[in-house]
């Protein structure tokens, strides 16, 4: 519930009560739910801002960075890609390989990782592609 309208029911019970102007006890709460009454305006229209601000500010951020897809690659480093759709390569893991001569990004499943060695189809240069062990014995694909 929005703070205006607990403030308009903070009213309606004040109001309810019957408070005379004349005594000093109704006066302070006649001006205590009044002061309520506009800090809740206040903070009703400040919320709808920030709520605008975030919505503009989500806009603005998809429009300059585009998909958020890549987050947290950088270049040499591997990416793993649960491809989807249809095609040769549906439900496989893919790596996305930069080429350390060029730059250009090769993607490979992980049959052709394993198995065949990798050149870059932009330059033709060879990735040299080491298998070792992390510290807790799982495999580590570094090129």
């Amino acid at each position: 519930m929005k703070l205006t309208k607990k403030a308009a029911y903070l009213r309606g019970l004040a109001d309810g009560l019957g408070l005379a102007a004349n005594t000093s006890e109704d006066k302070i709460l006649r001006g205590v739910v009044e002061l309520l009454e506009e800090l809740s305006e206040k903070v009703d229209t400040m919320e709808d801002d920030m709520d605008t601000v975030s919505n503009e500010l989500a806009d603005f951020e998809a429009d300059v960075y585009g998909d958020e897809e890549d987050d947290g690659e950088e270049d040499g480093e591997d990416s793993e890609d649960d491809s989807e759709g249809d095609g040769p390569n549906a439900g496989k893991t893919q790596y996305e390989l930069t080429c350390p001569k060029c730059g250009a990004v090769t993607v490979v499943d992980e049959d052709t990782l394993m198995s065949q060695e990798i050149v870059c189809s932009n330059c033709g240069a060879p990735f040299d592609i080491e298998f070792g062990e992390d510290e807790d014995g799982s495999a580590d694909k570094n090129d």
